[in-house]
């Protein structure tokens, strides 16, 4: 998986995204080729940070961008290709940045969250890690 440059054109886009969240969860760099807004063609190396679903039901990256510095929105249906690096994140995010917030950082989180959701009436449970 590391240090391959991956056509997303041969691969199905879940293919790529479960690639992408894989890089997110590992902190791992990636290189992308990406076609801009203007229809040009860019290499960015980033760290990605976030991947979520808009109100719209698009599908967006949040990552820092290494050659600008800072948090940036990629659209996976503009990558056209990419390479999981080895390297970790050097970048640090910025404070204003919120992640999703029903994100999970642990497995007891993600057990409180599913239970929030399906058991909204019911007093916070907090579970020993």
């Amino acid at each position: 998986m590391f240090n391959t440059m991956k056509r997303t054109v041969r691969q199905t886009s879940a293919r790529t995204l479960a690639d992408l969240i894989r890089a997110m969860d590992g902190k791992r760099a990636v290189t992308i080729t990406y076609i801009g807004g203007d229809g040009e063609e860019s290499v960015r190396t980033i760290e990605i940070h976030d991947i979520r679903t808009t109100s719209k039901g698009r599908i967006i990256v949040r990552a820092m961008c290494r050659m600008r510095g800072e948090m940036r929105t990629f659209h996976p249906a503009q990558i056209v290709a990419y390479t999981i690096h080895r390297m970790r994140f050097v970048l640090d995010t910025p404070a204003s940045e919120t992640r999703f917030t029903h994100a999970a950082e642990t497995e007891a989180e993600l057990i409180s969250l599913e239970l929030d959701r399906d058991y909204p009436d019911l007093k916070p449970l907090v579970l020993a890690a």
